[in-house]
Parts: structure tokens; C-alpha cells; sequence
């Protein structure tokens, strides 16, 4: 019984219509422009805090449970309950709460990068109205346009389950810290894959947590990533913006 009410779940996920926009959305080739900042990691990798499979791992569940986690999935999911509802003023604020709690310049700075990307591309492949609406506002720098309001609006258009839209937004910027990691160490494709099949289980956990949470309990508690963050300014070679 248990085993034919799996392959329901698992059949009725895998033909949801929704799906190919969440997996367009969630892919590398997205255009963000993430794959220019490592948030960090670049710091951790020059000082040798990061140098093994084992320690990039550390760093990355550092990353989701502290920041990514508790603070953009929960913003992201918050705005797109928001949205649904037809609360922009909702969204807006939460736009206003990411601008005051990314206090690492580098990091809100790429953090309104990826969004106004993902606004002018989802608002053209949608043309929602609220996302539509939205971008201007941000071309007009009437809004910050951080990356997970803008995720989160899209999330809205496209109808994308809550904790899904949170597990692809977190499996996503995983990724991202992978790739940068890949250029940063001398760590090759298979075992970039060993540590983002590893970390499976911490993205599904905090995912979970990020789609029950309530905007008023967003939170983000990561001080050595965000002092590597304010660190990346004053290295001799940077790779990345962050």
C-alpha cells in the first residue's frame, strides 16, 4: 500500500505541467549572473579554510542552514503566498527586510544583481502582470528587487508548490558554490556531484523548514561567511565579485 501511494506521488510530480518551468528556472544556464560571485567561498579557499571535499561540504551546509535556508527560501516562499494572495505591499516589504539584513555590501549587491536578471526574464517569459509591475519598479529603483522576491514572484505566476519552488531556489545556489568551487580547488566534476548528492538530504530538511516558516521568523545567523564576505574586497586575485 505504502509502495503504490509512492509511485502516485512520484508519478503525479514527474507529469506536473509545472514542473519544466520550476526545473527552467532552478537550471545553471538560468541568466542570473550567480556564476560570478561565490559569496564567500573565495575567501575561505585563499585562507585555507576550504580546501578538501570535506570542508567545501561544512561550508555549504554553513551556508544553507544559516543564510540561504532561514533567510531567501523562507523571503521567497513568503513573497510567493503573498503574491498568490495579491499582497504586493507584502512583497515589497519584504524586499525592504532583505536590503537591511544582507549587510555585507558585496553580498546585497549580488543579491539585486540576480534579482533584477530574474525579474526582466521572467516577466518576459510570463508577462504577469505582477511581475511585470514589479520589475519596473525596480528599473525605477523604487524597490531593491532582491533575488528571492524576484524568485518568489515568479513562483506566484507559474503556480509552483511551495516547498518545491524552496527546494529548487536552495538545490540552485548549491550548485552555484559547487561550480565556483570547481574553479577555485583542485576538485574535479565527479567530485563536485559527490557533494551536492551529499548534501541532498540537508536541502530537502531545510526546504521543508523554509515552507512552513512564517516572514515574521525570518531570520540569517552565518558571522564567518559574512566577515569571509567582507574580507573578498581586500585579496591580491579575485576570481569572483563576492
Amino acid at each position: 500500500m505504502a509502495t503504490a501511494t509512492a509511485i502516485r506521488i512520484c508519478t503525479s510530480i514527474v507529469t506536473d505541467p509545472r514542473l519544466l518551468s520550476l526545473l527552467h528556472f532552478g537550471d545553471s544556464a538560468f541568466p542570473a549572473g550567480g556564476y560570478a560571485h561565490s559569496f564567500g567561498l573565495e575567501t575561505y579557499c585563499q585562507s585555507g579554510q576550504v580546501r578538501t571535499r570535506e570542508e567545501l561540504e561544512r561550508f555549504l551546509v554553513a551556508q544553507l542552514e544559516g543564510q540561504a535556508g532561514p533567510c531567501d527560501a523562507t523571503a521567497a516562499v513568503g513573497v510567493q503566498r503573498a503574491a498568490t494572495s495579491g499582497d504586493l505591499r507584502r512583497c515589497r516589504g519584504v524586499d525592504d527586510t532583505l536590503e537591511a539584513m544582507k549587510v555585507v555590501r558585496e553580498f546585497r549587491e549580488a543579491s539585486r544583481q540576480m534579482g533584477r536578471q530574474t525579474l526582466r526574464v521572467a516577466a518576459t517569459l510570463t508577462s504577469d502582470p505582477r511581475l511585470v509591475a514589479y520589475a519596473g519598479d525596480v528599473d525605477r529603483a523604487l524597490a531593491p528587487g532582491h533575488h528571492a522576491v524576484a524568485y518568489g514572484l515568479a513562483a506566484a505566476a507559474l503556480r509552483w508548490p511551495p516547498e518545491a519552488a524552496a527546494t529548487a531556489y536552495l538545490y540552485s545556489a548549491t550548485a552555484l558554490l559547487v561550480g565556483a568551487a570547481l574553479r577555485l580547488l583542485p576538485m574535479g566534476q565527479l567530485e563536485g556531484q559527490r557533494v551536492l548528492w551529499a548534501l541532498h538530504p540537508v536541502i530537502e530538511r531545510v526546504a521543508r523548514e523554509a515552507a512552513t516558516r512564517d516572514l515574521d521568523d525570518l531570520w540569517s545567523f552565518a558571522p564567518g561567511i559574512e566577515l569571509a564576505g567582507i574580507r573578498h574586497a581586500s585579496l591580491d586575485m579575485r576570481l569572483f565579485r563576492s
